[in-house]
C-alpha cells in the first residue's frame, strides 16, 4: 500500500457502495449542497465585482483619478508651473486645467441647478472619455467665445431642450447696478448631449469653454484646479501624497478615493456582507457531512472495535472518518469551483440565453443604463471561496470522528 492505514481505510469507504442507501444519499446531497453554494457564492460574487467595476469606470468617464486645487480653495493663478511639474511624475498620462462653479441653468419655465464644467478641448480628452459618452454633438464644439454648453442627458430632459436651443445660465457672482447687485447671466447654446449612465452626472452637470466659463466669473487666468489621469487608477493614493510632498503643501492634491469614499465603501460592505450570508450556503451543506459520518460511525461500529482489537491507534481510527468527510468536502468545492468560474466567465451569455428562452428581461437599460449582467471574476475570490468551502467541510469530520475514536471495541461487539 502506497497510503496510511487510515487513508485507505478512508478513500474505500468513500468509494464504497453502502448497505444503508440512506447513508450514500444524505452522502450525496452534501456534496452536492456544497457544489451548489461555491457555484452560487462565485458567481454572485463575480457580478458584484462587474457591477462595481461598471459603476466606478462610469463615474471616472467624468471624474479625474486625482485633482490638485488651491490650498486655500481659491482659484489657482500659477497653475501652469503646477501643470508641468504633475506631468512630470511618471504615473501621470493626462492632465487638464478646468474652471468650476454651481449655477442656475433656464429655459423656458424650467429651471434646474447644475454643476459647470470649463474645459479645454484640447488637454480634457487626456483625462476623461467624456468624448466616447456623446449622444449628439462634440466635445470640439466648445470653441472659446461661442458660449456653446454640452448637458447631460437627463439634464437636457428637465430643461426641456436640445441641440440648438438656448438656456440662461446664472452664476453666483453679483455685479453692483445703480438698482442694486444682481447675479451676472449668459446666454449658452447647447451644441451636445452626453449620456455617461450616472444620474449624477447626467443630470447635474454641464460643460462650456474654460475661457467662456472664466470670463463669466472673472477669474482672468486662474483656474479652478488641474484634473489628473493615472496609469493606475488604483495607485491615485500614494500619486497624491507624493506630489502633495512635492508642492509641500501650497496646493491640495486629492484623489478618486476621496471624491467617492461612502459610496465605495457602501459597495465593499454590501460585497462583505453578501458574500457573508451565502456562505451560509456552504455552511448549512457541510453540515450534511456530520449527519453522513455519524451514520457511517454507528454503522461500522463493528468494523471500527474489529480495528482497533487488530491493533489500530485510535488516532487512525479517527484518521480514517476525517479523510472520508474531506474527500467529500474536497469533491464538492472542485467540482463547484470548476462550474462557478466556467459560469462566472459566461454570465451574460447563460443570462442572454434564459432571457430570449422565456421571454423576459432581467435588466432594463432604461432604468440600470446596461442591457447586460457585468461580471469580473477574481481570482482571490475562487481562492478564498475554495479554501473556505474546504476548511469548513473539514471543521465538520471532526465531531463524527472524535466519536469513532472513542467507541470500545468490547461495546460495540458485544451483539456482533
Amino acid at each position: 500500500m502506497f497510503y496510511p492505514l487510515s487513508v485507505w481505510i478512508g478513500l474505500r469507504y468513500t468509494r464504497a457502495e453502502r448497505r444503508n442507501h440512506f447513508i450514500s444519499f444524505i452522502s450525496f446531497m452534501s456534496t452536492l449542497g456544497i457544489t451548489l453554494g461555491v457555484i452560487v457564492l462565485i458567481t454572485v460574487l463575480s457580478v458584484m465585482n462587474g457591477f462595481q467595476k461598471e459603476v466606478r469606470d462610469r463615474i471616472l468617464g467624468m471624474a479625474s483619478h486625482a485633482d490638485i486645487n488651491a490650498a486655500d480653495g481659491g482659484g489657482m493663478k500659477d497653475w501652469q508651473q503646477a501643470l508641468e511639474k504633475a506631468r512630470k511624475h511618471p504615473r501621470v498620462v493626462g492632465a487638464a486645467p478646468y474652471v468650476e462653479t454651481m449655477s442656475m441653468l433656464m429655459h423656458g419655465g424650467q429651471v434646474s441647478g447644475a454643476l459647470i464644467r470649463g474645459v479645454r478641448t484640447d488637454l480634457e480628452s487626456q483625462v476623461v472619455d467624456v468624448g466616447a459618452h456623446m449622444q449628439t454633438g462634440s466635445l470640439d464644439d466648445l470653441k472659446p467665445g461661442s458660449f456653446s454648453i454640452i448637458l447631460g442627458r437627463e439634464l437636457a430632459f428637465a430643461l426641456h431642450v436640445g441641440v440648438g436651443d438656448k438656456v440662461t445660465m446664472l452664476v453666483p457672482k453679483f455685479t453692483a447696478t445703480p438698482a442694486g447687485s444682481v447675479p451676472r447671466m449668459k446666454r449658452f447654446t447647447v451644441s451636445g448631449i452626453f449620456n455617461v449612465g450616472m444620474g449624477e452626472y447626467d443630470r447635474g452637470v454641464a460643460m462650456v469653454a474654460m475661457k467662456d466659463l472664466a470670463k463669466l466669473l472673472r477669474m482672468g487666468d486662474a483656474v479652478s484646479g488641474i484634473r489628473l489621469k493615472l496609469d493606475d487608477l488604483y495607485q491615485a493614493r500614494q500619486v497624491s501624497r507624493e506630489l502633495a510632498l512635492e508642492f509641500n503643501g501650497y496646493f491640495r492634491v486629492t484623489d478618486w478615493t476621496d471624491q467617492h469614499r461612502n459610496f465605495f465603501s457602501a459597495l465593499k460592505m454590501e460585497k462583505r456582507m453578501m458574500g457573508l450570508l451565502l456562505f451560509f450556503i456552504v455552511v448549512i451543506a457541510a453540515f450534511n457531512i456530520v449527519a453522513t459520518l455519524v451514520m457511517v460511525v454507528v454503522d461500522k461500529r463493528a468494523d471500527i472495535a474489529i480495528l482497533k482489537t487488530f491493533g489500530a491507534a485510535p488516532r487512525q481510527i479517527m484518521h480514517i472518518f476525517i479523510v472520508q468527510g474531506s474527500v467529500i468536502g474536497f469533491v464538492g468545492t472542485l467540482i463547484g469551483v470548476i462550474l462557478g468560474v466556467a459560469l462566472a466567465l459566461n454570465v451574460e451569455q447563460v443570462v442572454g440565453w434564459i432571457e430570449s428562452l422565456f421571454h423576459v428581461q432581467f435588466i432594463d437599460p432604461s432604468v440600470y443604463y446596461i442591457s447586460m449582467l457585468p461580471s469580473d471574476l477574481h481570482w482571490d475570490d475562487v481562492a478564498l471561496v475554495g479554501g473556505g468551502s474546504f476548511l469548513c467541510s473539514f471543521l465538520m469530520t471532526l465531531y463524527p470522528a472524535w466519536n469513532a475514536y472513542r467507541t470500545l471495541p468490547a461495546e460495540a461487539l458485544r451483539y456482533e
